[in-house]
C-alpha cells in the first residue's frame, strides 16, 4: 500500500474536520460527565454528613418497628406490695374487661407462674423470690433486701439496674422486676380483635360459633338479627374502626377520581387555544402556557395546604388541590399532542368547506382522543396515590387517618393494615388503568385497519 504525502494528509483533514479536529467537549465530554457525577457524589455525601448520620442511626428500633407491624403484646402488671399478688391489666386490653389467659398461673404455694414463651422462657415469683429460664439458663432474683438482687453470674439476656432486673426474650417479650412490681410483656403474632373488639357479645368466640349463633343462634340483641348486628359490631370495631378507615379510603378514591376528571374537563377546551397549530395568536398561546406552567410548577401538597386553610380540613380540600394540578398537567400534556398531530386529515377537512368546530372535530379529535384519554387515566392513577400523601396535610381521605396513626407511635399494626389497604387500591386501579388503555389501543389498532380496508 502506498503511503500518503503531507499534502493528502492535510486534503483528508480539511475535508473531515469533525473526525480529525473534534471539539474539546467532544473528546473529553464523557471524562468530564463521569467526574462531575463522582464530585457531585462527593458533595452530596459531605453535605447530608451520611457518615455521621449512619452511625448514630437506631437501627435496633426497625426490628422493633417490623414486629409491631405484624404482631400485638399484653403487660400485665403483678404488684408485690399488695396482701396478695394479683395481675393488673391496662384499662383497654385486648384480652378484654375480664381477663384469664392460660399462660398466667397461681400455684398452690401462692407463687405466680407465667409462659412467656411455654416453659421454655417463663418467670416464677414471690413477693420475695423471682426465677426467670430463658435460653436454656435459670437466673435467681432476689427482692427481700430492698432492692433486686441477682446471685450467681448474669448472663447476656439479662440487664440489672438499680431498682429493676430486665430480662429480654426476644420476639416472645421481657419480664421487668422490682422490688415492689413485676412487668410482662407477653408478644403475639398476628393482629389482635381484627373482626370483633372486646365489646362485642361475638368477642372471644371461634369463628364455628360465630357462624351457628348468625345462622341459628337467639339473638343477642333483642330487636336485632345477629347477622346485622355482626356487621355493625366489625364495621364499628372501636379498635381497627374499619368503618372509619373504609370511609376514608372511599374519600380518597372519589378526591382522586374528581380532581382529575374535573382537571380533564378544564384543561380540554384551554388545550386548543394553547396549540400554536390551532390558535394563530401567539399571545393566546403563551398566556396558557404559562398559566399550565403555574398551575403545576406548584406541587400538589402546596395546594393542599391552601384549600385547607379555605376550606378546613376535609376532601373538598383535596379535590381542589387535585384539580388545580390537573388543570397544568394535563393542560400541557393536551396541547403538546394537538401540536404534534398531522395535518393532513385536518386540511382534508378543512377542503371540504367545514367551519372550524367541525374541522377540529373532525380533523383533529380522532387524531388526539386516544392520547388525551391515554394521559388521563395515567394521571387518575397517580392521583390515587398522591390523594393519600395530600391527607396527611388535613386534605382528608385515608392519608389524615394514616398519619393519625402515625404520629401515636404506638399503633403500627393499625399503620399497617391502612398501608395494606392502599396498595391494593393502588394495584387494582393500577390494573384497571392498564387495562382501559389496552382496549383502546386494541379499538384504535381495528379502527385504523378497517378505515385502511374501505380506503
Amino acid at each position: 500500500m502506498a503511503a500518503m504525502t503531507a499534502e493528502e494528509i492535510r486534503s483528508i483533514e480539511e475535508r473531515f474536520p469533525q473526525v480529525f479536529r473534534r471539539p474539546f467537549q467532544k473528546r473529553f465530554g464523557p471524562l468530564l460527565l463521569l467526574g462531575g457525577i463522582f464530585f457531585y457524589l462527593l458533595y452530596a455525601l459531605w453535605f447530608f454528613n451520611l457518615p455521621q448520620v449512619m452511625r448514630e442511626s437506631h437501627w435496633e428500633r426497625l426490628p422493633l418497628f417490623l414486629t409491631q407491624w405484624i404482631s400485638y403484646d399484653v403487660q400485665p402488671i403483678f404488684r408485690l406490695d399488695e396482701p396478695r399478688i394479683t395481675a393488673k391489666y391496662p384499662r383497654f386490653s385486648v384480652l378484654g374487661p375480664n381477663p384469664d389467659p392460660d399462660w398466667v398461673k397461681t400455684n398452690a404455694d401462692g407463687s405466680v407462674t407465667i409462659l412467656i414463651d411455654g416453659a421454655a422462657k417463663s418467670i416464677t415469683f414471690t413477693k420475695t423470690q423471682a426465677t426467670i429460664i430463658a435460653n436454656g439458663e435459670t437466673v435467681a432474683v432476689g427482692l427481700a433486701t430492698g432492692k433486686p438482687l441477682i446471685s450467681g453470674p448474669v448472663p447476656g439476656w439479662i440487664t440489672a439496674h438499680e431498682d429493676e432486673v430486665v430480662a429480654d426474650m426476644g420476639f416472645a417479650g421481657e419480664a421487668r422486676v422490682a422490688v415492689d412490681r413485676v412487668r410482662i410483656r407477653k408478644r403475639f403474632l398476628g393482629w389482635a380483635n381484627f373482626v370483633f373488639d372486646t365489646r362485642s357479645p361475638f368477642f372471644g368466640k371461634s369463628a364455628s360459633e360465630v357462624a351457628s349463633l348468625i345462622v341459628s343462634g337467639p339473638e343477642l340483641k333483642p330487636g336485632t338479627s345477629n347477622l346485622a348486628l355482626a356487621g355493625d359490631n366489625i364495621w364499628n370495631n372501636a379498635q381497627w374502626q374499619h368503618g372509619d378507615v373504609w370511609t376514608k379510603l372511599l374519600q380518597t378514591i372519589v378526591m382522586a377520581f374528581l380532581g382529575t376528571m374535573l382537571g380533564g374537563i378544564v384543561a380540554f377546551p384551554l388545550a386548543f387555544f394553547a396549540a400554536r397549530n390551532i390558535t394563530p395568536s401567539r399571545l393566546v398561546n403563551q398566556v396558557l402556557k404559562r398559566f399550565f406552567d403555574f398551575m403545576r410548577s406548584i406541587d400538589m401538597l402546596i395546594w393542599a395546604l391552601f384549600f385547607t386553610r379555605a376550606f378546613g380540613p376535609g376532601p373538598l380540600a383535596g379535590s381542589a388541590a387535585i384539580f388545580f394540578t390537573e388543570v397544568g398537567t394535563l393542560g400541557k400534556t393536551y396541547s403538546e399532542a394537538l401540536e404534534n398531530i398531522d395535518d393532513k386529515p385536518r386540511e382534508g377537512v378543512v377542503s371540504t368547506g367545514a367551519n372550524g368546530l367541525l374541522v377540529q372535530r373532525y380533523g383533529v379529535l380522532p387524531e388526539v382522543v386516544p392520547v388525551f384519554i391515554s394521559q388521563t387515566l395515567y394521571q387518575w392513577e397517580s392521583n390515587t396515590r398522591g390523594a393519600t400523601i395530600i391527607g396527611a396535610v388535613g386534605a382528608g381521605g385515608i392519608g389524615l387517618k394514616l398519619w393519625e396513626a402515625m404520629r401515636t407511635n404506638s399503633n403500627w399494626a393499625n399503620v399497617f393494615y391502612m398501608v395494606l389497604l392502599i396498595l391494593l387500591v393502588v394495584f387494582i386501579f393500577d390494573n384497571i388503568s392498564n387495562f382501559l388503555r389496552r382496549r383502546l389501543s386494541q379499538t384504535i389498532h381495528d379502527y385504523n385497519r378497517i378505515q385502511a380496508e374501505q380506503g
